[in-house]
């Protein structure tokens, strides 16, 4: 039987010559399975390097994902919802767990670093898969300078509570939130920058201390806070109502990306067909465990509206309830810690999948070369977080989350797809985790996905439309025709 992509024996071209088919069979050429597998941590220059097990997989899912919604985003969404912003927790939750699902699948099925971009490539054909890659750099480019805008807020409480002092805000803010350059939301990325430089076990234990600080930062802030609830604050619990739920739900639906970073460690992991799949679940279940505590104590204890405009919300609502300042600085001081945490799993993420990208020509091959010394991609994470970093520091946080979410959404809803297309077309191959009740279960992830995407605002798809379009003529302008399967077809 021939693989995906590979061209029948009886079918030889002259030199030069277009693959059979034309335009239509070159969009839709796929990549085997086996190929994407063998070629696991092959760069321009050296390899990537296997060293991470089951607990560091876990950790890096949960450094991506843990901080960015409860730490950031509640103070967006909890306007949208009210009280029932538990309950677009929940929603948001729900949906990621049945896109989990479908990358638990893959992931120990095809452990590469090209996450759902490399999942499409073998499966959906080589346009759908730069349509989702293109998606990917979307989700994780943005959201680390979104995420990064957010530590700015939670750096000043911190020097506020300390030092008595705080960053001006022309020096704190992006244009159009009162400021003139997000210095901060730089600092941070460059940061993280310097850790990746190190390598990627090296970048792996200090995520692992950080995860521990970040999670003690949140139990801490559940007891201090619980003294605080009130039962009138639940009440309206749904003001807005459901559209207001829905929308906000997509918006913490950028929370849930971390199960994603760890997909892309495929092929640094030491056994990634085992544990890539643990790593995925194990993580999204402390997560929303953690995200929907959190934020029922947090709307008990401070009334909904006045969550309007703050991105700091968890450590005002510890200075309120307690009436010190203290326990604001130490909660402050946590989320410093973990949102560098985010910033830094999620950076490394957007490097690998262009590393994977790359690999396969659809982008410049700098994206793939890889220092000897330490096994990574050196110029592309130097060009990937200063790319994020002056991102993070010229755009406001609402409308880099709402971008990230619809990204990730696509992204997502491809990879459910995915799972069913490959169950059909590769049937014998071994998996060491299977969707449950596959193909109701990812489409079931699939209408999800649609139905978040239809609850974001007209501006966000506008973006979107404009970033895929951009996208289409990158690719039929440089990648379609330097593309590694393009040119063995030659």
């Amino acid at each position: 039987m021939l693989e995906h992509g590979a061209a029948p024996p009886t079918a030889q071209r002259p030199e030069g010559k277009p693959p059979a088919g034309g335009l239509g069979a070159r969009l839709m050429r796929r990549k085997p399975v086996e190929r994407l597998v063998a070629e696991g941590g092959q760069g321009e220059g050296g390899s990537l390097r296997r060293s991470m097990g089951v607990w560091q997989l876990t950790m890096i899912s949960i450094g991506a994902t843990l901080g960015t919604g409860i730490f950031v985003v509640l103070g967006e969404a909890v306007p949208d919802a009210g009280p029932a912003v538990i309950v677009s927790f929940v929603i948001a939750g729900i949906t990621a767990l049945f896109s989990a699902l479908s990358y638990a699948e893959l992931a120990g099925t095809i452990p590469v670093s090209g996450s759902s971009y490399s999942y499409a490539y073998a499966t959906l054909g080589e346009l759908i898969a730069w349509v989702c890659g293109w998606c990917l750099i979307l989700e994780y480019g943005v959201s680390v300078a979104a995420v990064a805008v957010g530590w700015g807020q939670y750096l000043n409480e911190l020097l506020d509570g300390t030092l008595g002092l705080t960053i001006p805000d022309a020096l704190a803010a992006p244009p159009g939130d009162g400021g003139v350059f997000n210095l901060p939301a730089l600092l941070v990325v460059l940061l993280a920058m310097a850790f990746l430089l190190g390598g990627a076990k090296e970048s792996a234990r200090a995520n692992t201390i950080m995860v521990a600080v970040k999670i003690a930062a949140l139990i801490l802030f559940c007891a201090v806070a619980f003294t605080g609830i009130r039962a009138g604050n639940y009440t309206p619990f749904m003001p807005l109502g459901m559209a207001g739920v829905s929308a906000a739900g997509a918006t913490l639906f950028f929370s849930y990306i971390g199960f994603d970073a760890a997909s892309t460690a495929g092929e640094e992991a030491k056994n990634p067909q085992r544990d890539l799949p643990r790593a995925i679940m194990l993580s999204l279940v402390i997560v929303t465990a953690l995200y929907c505590l959190v934020a029922a104590v947090a709307v008990g204890a401070l009334p909904w509206k006045k969550f309007a405009g703050t991105e700091a919300a968890l450590a005002g609502i510890m200075e309120n309830v307690t009436g010190q300042s203290f326990w604001a600085v130490v909660l402050a001081a946590g989320a410093v810690i973990a949102i560098a945490s985010v910033v830094l799993t999620v950076l490394y993420g957007q490097t690998r999948i262009l590393f994977a990208m790359s690999r396969d020509g659809l982008v410049p091959p700098v994206f793939s070369k890889i220092h000897a010394g330490t096994g990574v991609p050196r110029a592309n994470t130097v060009i990937v977080s200063l790319f994020c970093g002056v991102l993070a520091a010229a755009i406001p946080l609402g409308q880099l989350a709402d971008a990230t979410s619809i990204g990730t959404l696509f992204a997502f809803a491809l990879v459910n797809i995915a799972v069913i297309v490959l169950r059909r077309t590769r049937p014998e191959m071994p998996r060491t985790f299977r969707v449950p009740l596959s193909p109701l279960f990812p489409l079931i992830g699939f209408g999800l996905c649609l139905w978040m995407m239809n609850s974001l605002e007209l501006v966000t798809w506008v973006v979107f439309g404009v970033w895929m379009a951009v996208g289409l003529v990158l690719y039929f302008g440089y990648g379609m025709r330097r593309s590694r399967l393009a040119t063995a077809e030659k």
